[in-house]
């Protein structure tokens, strides 16, 4: 009875047993590149390089518009400030723009105090769009008094890879505002 019960147990066993199928030589690789860890390495490297080169870069074209934001604008207060001064007393107190009420797109004050300023930093004078010179009643001024105000827009074409910024231009924003020297006569705006 012993026999026939370790007989009966060994056909157990083996019918119990996954049948043995020989695998070929490229299963057995596969496994094993499966099972070892040698690529993770590079494969997180994969993955997290254009992440920080993306930040990297747009963080320096951050800062790049943040400079150009800083340089258009004292562009636009030099060219206001230059509205606003009379020349001297022999040249009869005369402004080098005539005042005007509407905008003035070509002046004195573009040609010779914006366009240098733009330029110190490379960028285009000719990319300027909405260049505005205008005489205005200033805000927050008691009594209201008249001033000069240059407002334009400086165009920026941002290149940031892998993401939707890449190549969007956006407007840089400039506006300056200075009191005329030589209030015209009434002193106050109406």
């Amino acid at each position: 009875m012993c026999n026939r019960r370790t007989a009966d147990h060994q056909l157990l066993k083996k019918l119990m047993q996954r049948p043995r199928v020989r695998p070929n030589r490229w299963a057995r690789r596969v496994r094993r590149i499966a099972a070892a860890e040698t690529g993770a390495e590079v494969l997180e490297f994969a993955f997290v390089v254009p992440m920080f080169l993306t930040l990297l870069v747009g963080v320096v074209w951050i800062g790049r518009a943040y400079n150009i934001y800083e340089n258009v604008t004292r562009a636009a207060r030099e060219g206001a400030r230059y509205a606003v001064l009379p020349s001297s007393v022999a040249q009869g107190n005369s402004y080098a723009d005539a005042p005007s009420a509407s905008c003035t797109a070509s002046t004195v004050a573009f040609t010779d105090y914006v366009t240098p300023v733009l330029q110190s930093d490379n960028l285009d004078p000719s990319s300027v769009t909405g260049y505005c010179q205008k005489t205005v009643c200033l805000e927050n001024t008691y009594p209201q008094q008249w001033g000069v105000q240059v407002s334009f827009n400086y165009p920026l074409t941002l290149t940031i890879p892998f993401t939707p910024l890449n190549a969007t231009t956006i407007n840089i924003p400039a506006q300056a505002q200075m009191r005329l020297e030589n209030q015209p006569t009434g002193g106050t705006c109406p």
